[in-house]
């Protein structure tokens, strides 16, 4: 097999194992602990934490180190968590804080997997990025199905067995990063890691701040995090919660009619070939998602919110092609992993605001009132970054091999 066979092998199974755990997680804080609105806005906030402390650092060390190596500490880490917990539920354990110091743990090795993968994936892309980011969200978008189906079955047989199988799926991984081989030009170890690493994130800022295309993607990362994953990780498991069945069941369905929307766009994204004009792709697809927005928070039957869950997939998996796109194509070639720790720090610091913000908005307004002030948000940003950046206007072109 190709070092890229291996490579996707082992995005399958991280994509696999979090799927899983995004259904999960969601249930056990929101259903079977029965917790405030407020209080799951901090357990999902808890997870996205330790991605905003620690990707810079992460994405600086995957450059001076090798994203493989740190890809592989980190997805052995992720390991663990699953089946730490699936020990403590299983003594009978379970509680708030329990959940809080899981999600920390988890949080820190995304935080280490995400910028060393992003980092990796130009190596062994053969010149045709677009096309290998497109296969990657193929893989993530349509494996995650398969994981929020495993996450279903936790109200007939107990949280504790899928945190097991989680916790398998993510060390087989962890065999299929091992079998990456592939020549990475490390940045020379001039200095100590401290100073290096100070200086590499500071060198990434300014990159990002000087190049329009990278800044205007980095803002818009932000709006997404802000209002859309706000929304999902914390005002929809509400809105089931409140308005349609509260189960486990429920929430994997949701969760697999918006991923299956995120796999047909990735499809016909592999089928059409290259996009020329990304920008505009992303912020057409942005303002679609801020009027599906307001169409999920109708009050409409459950049988009606799926296929809206379906088509929000559609465009937001626009959104995250065209601008990780965006991110690697423009991104200096030594300080891709950098560049794309930056990608993710904003999409999840802002993800963690958006989680805390849509748990207050729910218990000020309601789920329904929430969702409407993140589709005007989510309007006016983009109307915003649409006049006052070059998105619109961005080209892009197959790079040679």
């Amino acid at each position: 097999m190709k070092p890229l066979h291996y490579f996707l092998g082992a995005n399958a199974s991280w994509f696999l194992s979090f799927g899983s755990h995004t259904v999960l997680f969601a249930w056990l804080i929101t259903i079977e602990l029965n917790e405030a609105p407020a209080r799951v806005g901090i357990g999902q906030m808890t997870m996205l934490l330790p991605t905003l402390l620690l990707i810079l650092v992460g994405g600086s060390l995957a450059d001076r180190y090798g994203g493989r190596r740190f890809a592989l500490i980190g997805q052995s880490a992720a390991a663990l968590g699953p089946i730490g917990l699936a020990v403590v539920i299983s003594a009978g354990h379970l509680s708030y804080s329990t959940l809080l110091l899981y999600a920390l743990w988890m949080g820190a090795t995304q935080a280490i997997v995400t910028p060393s993968r992003d980092g990796l994936l130009p190596r062994l892309a053969d010149g045709q990025i677009q096309r290998r980011v497109v296969q990657v969200s193929v893989i993530q978008f349509g494996i995650q199905v398969i994981g929020f189906g495993l996450a279903a079955g936790a109200d007939l047989v107990g949280p504790a067995p899928i945190l097991l199988t989680q916790g398998a799926i993510l060390l087989l991984g962890v065999v299929a990063l091992y079998k990456v081989k592939v020549d990475e030009q490390l940045t020379p170890h001039r200095v100590g890691i401290l100073q290096h690493t100070y200086h590499s994130i500071l060198e990434g800022f300014s990159t990002i701040r000087h190049s329009p295309p990278l800044r205007s993607v980095t803002i818009q990362n932000c709006v997404m995090g802000t209002f859309m994953m706000g929304s999902y990780i914390v005002t929809v498991p509400l809105l089931i919660r409140e308005s349609y069945e509260g189960t486990s069941t429920a929430l994997a369905w949701v969760n697999s009619f918006n991923s299956a929307g995120l796999f047909f766009t990735s499809m016909v994204l592999l089928k059409l070939g290259h996009v020329l004009r990304p920008g505009r792709a992303l912020l057409c697809s942005l303002m679609i998602s801020a009027l599906l927005l307001l169409g999920i928070g109708l009050g409409l039957p459950f049988s009606w919110l799926l296929p809206l869950m379906f088509v929000w997939g559609i465009g937001g998996g626009l959104v995250m092609t065209m601008s990780r796109s965006i991110m690697q194509e423009q991104a200096p070639p030594d300080q891709r992993a950098r560049i794309m720790a930056f990608f993710s720090f904003s999409f999840m610091g802002s993800g963690l605001f958006g989680a805390l913000l849509n748990g207050y908005l729910v218990e000020w307004l309601s789920p329904e009132g929430a969702l409407y002030c993140c589709a005007a948000g989510t309007t006016l940003t983009t109307l915003t970054i649409a006049l006052m950046s070059p998105l619109w206007r961005l080209e892009s072109h197959p790079q040679p091999a």
